[in-house]
C-alpha cells in the first residue's frame, strides 16, 4: 500500500474530536459586610443628619409634651396626655387654629390661580418675557423678614398707601394692619405676593413640557384656545399643581416670621396669631415648654395628615406621557 493510501486510511479511521465543553465558573457572591460598609459610607451621613435634626427633635418634643416641663419651675412631672386634652378646650389655641386655617386657604388658592394666569401670559419667547419672569421671581429669593418690614411700612396707617388714598378723597382709609377684621387678610396678601413667583416658575416649567403636537392635533380637530387649555394643557399641568399646592400648604401652615414682624399676633387678642406663633410664644415667652411641645406635635400631625390627603388626591389627576 502506498503512502497516499495510508494517509487516507488514517484520515478515515481517526476518531472524531470531542465536543468543546464550556467551563462555567460559579459567580462568587460578594461578602455582605463590605457591601454594608459601602452602603454606609454613602448613606450614613444623610441618615445621621436626618436622625439628629429631624427625628430626634420630634421625639424630644413628644417627650416634653407628656410633662409639665418649665425650666424656671421645677420639678418636672409626668402628666400624660393632659396637655393634649387641654388644647381642645383652650380658646387661644382654637382661635390660632382658625386663623391658621383661613391663612392657609388663602395662601394655597390665590398664588395658584394668579400664578397660572401669569405663567400663561409669560409663556412666550422674547427678551421682554424673560425679564418679566425674573421680576416675578425676585420676591421669592428675598428674606421673609425683609419683605415683612417693607410691607409693614407701606401698609402703616400713615404709610404711602393710606396717604395716597387720602389724596384721592378717602377720608377714613382702612387700617390694613391695625383693624382686627382686615389684618389677617393683609398678612395673607403679603405671603401670597412673595410666593407668587414660585408658582409662576413651576407652572412655566409645566407649560414648556406640554408636547406641541398635542396642541396642534387639538387645533386641527377644531378646538379653540379655551378648549385646548381645558382638554390638553390643564391635565398635563397636574404635577405642577401638586408641587405648588403641597409647598404652599406646608409653608402657610407654619407661618411665623410674617406674623412676628408685621403684627406680633395682633391687633387685638390673637387676630393674626397662627399656631406656629403661639408655639413659640408659649414655649419661649411664657416658658411652658411642655404645653408648647404638645401644640407643636399636634400641628405636625395636622400638617402631615392634610398633606398626605391632598397629595394622594392630586396625584390621581396626573397624566403619564
Amino acid at each position: 500500500m502506498g503512502e497516499g493510501g495510508l494517509t487516507s486510511l488514517t484520515a478515515v479511521a481517526a476518531p472524531p474530536a470531542p465536543p468543546s465543553t464550556v467551563v462555567r465558573r460559579r459567580r462568587r457572591r460578594r461578602p455582605v459586610l463590605p457591601r454594608l460598609a459601602h452602603f454606609a459610607s454613602f448613606g450614613a451621613p444623610g441618615v445621621l443628619v436626618y436622625l439628629c435634626f429631624v427625628m430626634a427633635p420630634i421625639l424630644i418634643s413628644f417627650g416634653y409634651s407628656l410633662t409639665n416641663y418649665n425650666p424656671f419651675h421645677p420639678p418636672v412631672k409626668f402628666v400624660g396626655f393632659d396637655n393634649y386634652r387641654l388644647l381642645f378646650t383652650d380658646s387661644q389655641f382654637l382661635t390660632a387654629l382658625q386663623v391658621t386655617t383661613i391663612l392657609t386657604l388663602i395662601v394655597v388658592i390665590v398664588p395658584n390661580v394668579l400664578g397660572l394666569g401669569v405663567a400663561l401670559l409669560l409663556d412666550r419667547k422674547g427678551w421682554l418675557y424673560n425679564a418679566l419672569r425674573s421680576v416675578f421671581f425676585t420676591p421669592v429669593i428675598l428674606s421673609s423678614v425683609v419683605v415683612s418690614i417693607v410691607w409693614s411700612r407701606l401698609l402703616d396707617d400713615r404709610g404711602p398707601l393710606n396717604s395716597l388714598l387720602r389724596d384721592l378723597g378717602v377720608s377714613h382709609p382702612p387700617g390694613w394692619l391695625s383693624d382686627p377684621d382686615v389684618a389677617l387678610y393683609s398678612v395673607a396678601s403679603i405671603v401670597c405676593w412673595q410666593m407668587l413667583g414660585f408658582c409662576v416658575v413651576v407652572y412655566l416649567a409645566g407649560l414648556q413640557g406640554v408636547p406641541p403636537e398635542l396642541l396642534e392635533a387639538a387645533e386641527i380637530d377644531g378646538a379653540g384656545p379655551l378648549r385646548r387649555f381645558r382638554a390638553v394643557t390643564w391635565p398635563l399641568l397636574a404635577p405642577s399643581l401638586t408641587i405648588n399646592t403641597v409647598v404652599l400648604l406646608i409653608s402657610a401652615f407654619k407661618t411665623y416670621d410674617y406674623v412676628k414682624v408685621i403684627t406680633n399676633g395682633g391687633p387685638g387678642s390673637g387676630a393674626t396669631a397662627t399656631i406656629a406663633f403661639d408655639v413659640l410664644q408659649t414655649g419661649f415667652d411664657s416658658n411652658h415648654v411642655g404645653y408648647a411641645s404638645a401644640m407643636a406635635v399636634l400641628m405636625l400631625v395636622i400638617v402631615a395628615l392634610v398633606t398626605t390627603v391632598v397629595l394622594n388626591f392630586l396625584r390621581r389627576r396626573e397624566v403619564d406621557l
